[in-house]
């Protein structure tokens, strides 16, 4: 040691101290040079900012130096021990050595196995937040669309969307509510992210712009109200509008222009033509596609009958009705989205009275009250008025019996809530039913249930068609409880779908309506041979 310090030093003061620097730069590389030939693995690793989950193991592996021995060199390295002493009788053979080094292997290849450190799968990206970033991108790409070019990636991807099970933890959404949930949720993230809606000023009130919050047609009300003040969908930019919303009030025009007793509605179709015409004059927007990109929201009974007098009103506008009968040749299902229809009694507690009883605490297995409209009504009380006690269908409930149990009541003491149509297919009962977390009995043929397009109404509700009404009873207690009780926890799940908040949330009445509408628009898109670079 005293040695190596006496060369150091007699360096030091011998050699000239600027050229000190240069050479231990070279011993300091040539040093580092010599380690790297020397190391059992490698110092690089493949530049690469998204690892490889499913090789890294793969990969790791290769890094590691073998430790394991092969058989056939041990065995020649060692060849056969020859006999040192007589006495000690040890003579091994070429087959124990063999033998001895399997073992040595095996020991080797768990040892192996043991210091493989796994990698953590926190820091490896999952797919769904590079998703998550990628319709980032895709969005700001988006802007640079025209309306119609945006339709069409949105139409792609819904087309493309596959089996997601992070959609199935998603709290809320409950999948069996849906036809498919993975397409429901990329659906609705693309209508909240593309989706621009512009609403016509033309129209004086209370016909226009004036929604009706009270009573069985409030749906469209309470629809005109959130569509109207809505930040996040509405434009003032017509070029940059996806959809064009005609924001009249069905029941607006029916309590203004009907004349009582007269039995003539042709001057409230006579109006709407009238309407849309002035429409076509003074914008092009219409004349563009002749309707089709156009919508209206109406519950009235009579919605469906107001626009025949105009053709591409009733052929070509997408039609979100209460009413929906495909037997009337106005509404095309498909194309027209079945519009809820709700009793709102007081508009600003539009949630009162929600909820229901426990299963235990529904002796009724079937009610029905209310007035002989219609051709069903009549047939139901002719085959189960007063013939079974767990059987309670009755006409108008009277002040007497309402007193002892109100109508609200015998549907939270049902399990099953009897919806048969009146003068016209659609009836409130079935969304009463929902918020008392009753399952629907409906009753009308050529009825097309609401929001139909997205939801499973075979998972919360029952459809029996009007020439089984005598088999009603039959009907329902063939349904194993078991199936029933996953029907009522359905429609419980379902409850949030059909809430008008006083200020609209996800997933809520008003969205859900949007998004069908928004739906039956991407259905009209026709991509073929169009080609988008949005990445």
């Amino acid at each position: 040691m005293n040695k190596i310090l006496r060369v150091i030093l007699f360096l030091m003061f011998r050699i000239n101290r600027k050229k000190l620097l240069p050479i231990g730069a070279v011993i300091t590389i040539t040093y580092a040079l010599f380690q790297m030939k020397t190391l059992p693995y490698q110092l690089t690793t493949p530049n690469s900012s998204v690892p490889d989950a499913y090789h890294f193991d793969v990969n790791l592996k290769s890094q590691i130096t073998p430790l394991i021995r092969d058989i056939q060199s041990e065995t020649t390295k060692l060849g056969p021990v020859t006999l040192l002493n007589s006495s000690s009788q040890l003579v091994h053979s070429s087959a124990a050595v063999q033998e001895k080094v399997k073992v040595n292997v095996k020991a080797t290849q768990r040892r192996n196995q043991m210091d493989i450190i796994k990698p953590n799968d926190s820091t490896i990206p999952s797919p769904t937040s590079f998703n998550q970033r990628r319709r980032k991108r895709s969005m700001r790409d988006l802007k640079t669309l025209s309306p119609y070019e945006a339709l069409v990636y949105a139409k792609e991807e819904i087309d493309t969307v596959l089996f997601d099970k992070d959609d199935h933890d998603d709290p809320n959404l409950y999948a069996p509510l849906f036809r498919n949930v993975s397409v429901f949720k990329r659906s609705y993230e693309l209508m909240e992210l593309i989706l621009k809606v512009y609403i016509y000023e033309d129209g004086k009130r209370p016909i226009f712009h004036t929604p009706y919050l009270r009573g069985i047609y409030s749906s469209e009300g309470w629809f005109m109200k959130f569509m109207e003040s809505s930040k996040q969908f509405v434009t003032k930019d017509p070029e940059r509008a996806h959809l064009f919303y005609l924001p009249y009030s069905a029941r607006q025009l029916q309590r203004t222009l009907y004349v009582p007793d007269s039995h003539n509605i042709k001057p409230l179709s006579f109006f709407l033509r009238d309407y849309v015409n002035k429409l076509a004059s003074k914008y092009p927007f219409w004349n563009r596609t002749h309707g089709s990109d156009h919508f209206l929201v109406a519950c009235h009974d009579w919605g469906p009958y107001t626009l025949k007098e105009h053709k591409e009103l009733t052929n070509n506008t997408i039609k979100a009705l209460c009413n929906a009968d495909t037997s009337e040749g106005v509404f095309i299902a498909g194309k027209d989205v079945s519009l809820p229809e709700t009793t709102i009694g007081n508009p600003k507690r539009p949630l009162r009275n929600m909820g229901g009883r426990k299963i235990s605490q529904r002796p009724i297995l079937a009610f029905f009250a209310g007035e002989m409209h219609g051709r069903v009504r009549p047939l139901l009380l002719k085959h189960w008025a007063n013939k079974d006690e767990k059987m309670i269908i009755s006409g108008p409930m009277s002040y007497k019996t309402s007193q002892t149990m109100s109508y609200s009541l015998h549907m939270k003491s049902s399990k099953y809530c009897i919806c048969p149509m009146g003068y016209e297919v659609n009836s409130p009962r079935i969304v009463e039913a929902i918020y008392y977390e009753c399952v629907p009995v409906i009753i009308a043929d050529n009825f097309v249930p609401p929001l139909n397009e997205v939801l499973n109404w075979s998972a919360f509700s029952v459809i029996v068609a009007e020439n089984d009404i005598p088999k009603l009873k039959e009907i329902l207690l063939a349904i194993p409880m078991k199936r029933y009780r996953t029907m009522q926890y359905n429609v419980k799940m379902l409850q949030r779908h059909f809430y008008w908040n006083r200020i609209p949330v996800k997933y809520d009445m008003f969205h859900m309506i949007l998004h069908s509408i928004w739906l039956s628009r991407l259905n009209q898109v026709i991509f073929v041979g169009i080609g988008l670079n949005v990445t």
